[in-house]
């Protein structure tokens, strides 16, 4: 038999089913993603109606069936509609949404990732960050949630952690003088540097509390772009509407 539960969570996609039903796609706190059924949420006196968009954050009560979930009702504490009144945040909220649906998985721990969104959209409505800046620390945290970020804390040849002003996109990661001259690699701002270690390792809650330089900025996210075009194989639907470089 199927039970209900509570779910905290993010509906990151939604595509019509039938004449009047919704399958959503949510990003939850206690089961990772999941997909589940919303009956009547296309009527428009169905109090599903706004629940069931992408963006809509809250807590979702589900019917768990053998094999799928349904959707019975729902409380949402933020819609984040602002968003849809800026052409350039919207496409980079539904770039954000699809980054964490490809990422995500089911039944496992994504509450950081489920945070790093809820933070990353509150920053892009605030409108006191460069969207660019907002991209350039949502993808290289979402590295480092899948473990796959660029080793910017040693030299990824000898080990030292000092002076390593220089980046290996082949090595994926910080090079020192030394190794810099055998192995290549482009120098580094240690500004740059400072700013993705910051990105990788702070709590999410503080992650939007800083700007850089025009420079520095440039740079940070140079490398972060290429990083991620070298591991990110997917391409998003959203990038095409971005210009992502």
């Amino acid at each position: 038999m199927g039970f209900h539960i509570v779910l905290t969570g993010m509906v990151l996609s939604a595509i019509p089913i039938g004449e009047y039903d919704k399958r959503v796609t949510i990003l939850t706190k206690e089961r990772g993603k999941i997909t589940a059924f919303v009956r009547g949420a296309r009527r428009s006196n169905n109090q599903m109606l706004a629940a069931a968009n992408p963006f809509a954050f809250g807590q979702f009560e589900v019917y768990q069936g053998k094999s799928t979930y349904t959707v019975a009702r729902a409380e949402i504490s933020n819609y984040f509609r602002e968003l849809a009144e800026d052409f350039d945040m919207v496409c980079y909220g539904y770039y954000f949404l699809e980054v964490a649906e490809y990422f995500s998985q089911e039944n496992a721990d994504e509450k950081e990732r489920l945070r790093l969104l809820y933070q990353t959209l509150r920053a892009l409505e605030s409108r006191k960050f460069s969207f660019e800046l907002i991209r350039g620390i949502y993808e290289l945290r979402n590295m480092a949630i899948n473990g796959e970020y660029p080793n910017i804390y040693s030299c990824v040849k000898c080990g030292k952690e000092e002076d390593i002003d220089f980046f290996s996109m082949r090595l994926r990661g910080c090079l020192c003088k030394d190794c810099a001259k055998k192995e290549g690699g482009n120098p580094m701002d240690g500004a740059t540097r400072y700013a993705m270690q910051y990105v990788i390792s702070t709590p999410i809650e503080r992650l939007y509390t800083f700007q850089l330089s025009p420079q520095v900025m440039d740079e940070f996210l140079r490398l972060i772009t290429s990083y991620r075009k070298h591991d990110w194989a997917h391409t998003f639907k959203s990038e095409e509407f971005l210009k992502i470089g």
